[in-house]
């Protein structure tokens, strides 16, 4: 079993999203952690939930880097164990110092609600490995600051280290500038740290991992955590 711990801000709304994934669907024990915890020894992947966490308040995740629960999160991954961000999860992540790069305001300066191609960019990491190399799936986006921006040094370490793990891409899979929704520079979707065991990424794919909400593309990032959990349990 693998024991999720899903962490709950103020203004935190997709964190039921989640818990329904991997307690209901995937059948593991999960944990709904309140932003004022700071003791979380017990779980073996901390996911950070979309939503609005103290209300977007100064800029997206800016308050919630300083929680208890997010200082124990950034122990947490420094152990080498893993930590998901998942939209406003992954502005948390950024501002945290966890992941390189920001999220500003989408291009158009609206909120963009909508199903995206996506292109898998590595499938070597435990969150990728039940997908293949190249192929393109659909998740849902919901936000108004997905737009990724980094520096130029930035953005050429993470294309040499491979740490773009997502991209937006057309259905065929090809990076035409239509496909991308947010303006997000080298249409990232999603990056991981150097490590590979800090995943943020702006789709959703807690909201396509039951085939009643019209897709089952993201349950396969949640089955290779599985999978990658128990590999490391008989290694």
């Amino acid at each position: 079993m693998v024991k999720f711990g899903v962490i709950v801000f103020p203004g935190s709304n997709c964190d039921r999203d989640v818990a329904y994934v991997t307690q209901s669907l995937l059948q593991q024990p999960t944990r709904m952690v309140w932003h004022e915890e700071s003791d979380l020894a017990d779980l073996d992947v901390i996911i950070v939930p979309g939503g609005f966490s103290y209300g977007d308040y100064l800029r997206c995740g800016a308050i919630a880097r300083f929680s208890p629960a997010m200082q124990a999160t950034i122990k947490h991954a420094e152990q080498g164990k893993l930590v998901l961000g998942i939209c406003n999860g992954f502005q948390v992540l950024t501002e945290a110092g966890l992941l390189p790069g920001a999220l500003v305001r989408n291009r158009d300066l609206h909120f963009i609600c909508d199903r995206v191609p996506l292109r898998v960019e590595r499938t070597d990491l435990p969150w990728t490995q039940h997908y293949q190399s190249g192929a393109v799936i659909t998740l849902p986006i919901a936000h108004g600051e997905g737009n990724y921006y980094a520096d130029a040094d930035t953005l050429t370490e993470l294309e040499v280290n491979g740490q773009i793990v997502f991209r937006y891409a057309t259905a065929d899979g090809s990076n035409d500038p239509s496909s991308n929704p947010n303006g997000s520079l080298n249409n990232i979707a999603g990056i991981c740290n150097r490590k590979g065991n800090v995943l943020g990424m702006m789709p959703h794919p807690e909201r396509a991992s039951d085939s009643l909400l019209g897709g089952t593309d993201g349950m396969r990032l949640f089955e290779g955590i599985l999978a990658a959990m128990g590999d490391r349990v008989r290694a």
